[in-house]
């Protein structure tokens, strides 16, 4: 049921936007944290609330597979059967599941606790194959390591992410995506081995994004440990990336760089070349009649 604190909830969700139908997404999301799911009353409430119609609030439910039209267990576990993910051996982790907790794909178990999906990416090839719990991911599953992560899910123990927060349950993970932050933004790891690996050669050999201008950027390589700390951080690359961008626009370097290498043409230089093309072409065309 939608309780009349989740529907104050969702109005200071569209407060948030200057077009009120922009706040859907985060509203569906605030639904499934209260309901498990995106529930008929939810898609009801979301219409009345944005003024638009039920059609309109499904067609968006049923577009993006996020959003789930039947409850979820506890703990969602998407298992990646991409082929990057499937060939490395995400196929047999996904059957392994099958069998472990004896649930086919989308379906829950018996307690409730997990709901099993394939999924078509995790959107992290470079650590395949990928498990994601609530949307944390699990790198380089094994199908008896992915075993033993859900029996202890099932079992209630303190599960870490590879990469992220400790797992929280789906409604939790729902109610944060919705815009509702639970403090821990800044817990765990936030890059994995194989991320950081392309950053510290970039940092050797003074590589940055911004053209062939070798720039000092902030440090990347561990985890802000304040949301104080992160926006610093964030705004020190925000900062570097312009420099280095500006820099590299005066040597000409990039795309619509005009350097000395680089200038473009202007009106008169322009007809000074064609006329200088044309002059060739005569000449050239003069020569073959002579012969």
């Amino acid at each position: 049921m939608i309780t009349e604190k989740t529907r104050a909830e969702m109005r200071e969700i569209i407060a948030r936007y200057p077009q009120p139908r922009s706040a859907l997404l985060p509203m569906l999301h605030l639904v499934q944290s209260e309901e498990g799911f995106v529930s008929p009353e939810g898609i009801e409430v979301c219409a009345e609330l944005l003024d638009i119609t039920a059609a309109e609030v499904a067609a968006v439910a049923t577009f993006y597979t996020m959003y789930k039209r039947r409850p979820v267990g506890d703990y969602h576990v998407g298992v990646c059967t991409n082929t990057l993910c499937a060939v490395m051996g995400g196929d047999q982790i996904m059957a392994g599941l099958k069998e472990h907790l004896g649930i086919g794909n989308d379906e829950t178990t018996e307690d409730g606790k997990v709901t099993l999906e394939h999924v078509e990416c995790n959107a992290a090839c470079d650590f395949a194959p990928v498990v994601m719990v609530n949307w944390e991911f699990f790198d380089n599953m094994t199908p008896d390591r992915a075993r033993k992560l859900v029996d202890d899910l099932r079992a209630g123990a303190e599960v870490e992410a590879d990469r992220g927060a400790r797992v929280c349950t789906w409604r939790q993970a729902e109610r944060v995506l919705a815009g509702f932050p639970d403090g821990r933004a800044d817990e765990g790891p936030s890059a994995g081995e194989a991320s950081l690996a392309g950053l510290r050669l970039a940092h050797e050999r003074g590589w940055t994004a911004g053209g062939n201008v070798a720039t000092a950027g902030p440090d990347l390589t561990t985890r802000a440990s304040t949301p104080g700390e992160a926006a610093r951080t964030a705004a020190e690359t925000d900062t570097t990336r312009a420099e280095s961008e500006s820099r590299a626009a005066e040597a000409g370097v990039g795309r619509g760089g005009q350097g000395p290498g680089n200038r473009p043409e202007t009106p008169d230089s322009g007809a000074e070349n064609a006329d200088a093309r044309n002059s060739g072409n005569g000449s050239a065309d003069g020569e073959k009649g002579q012969r």
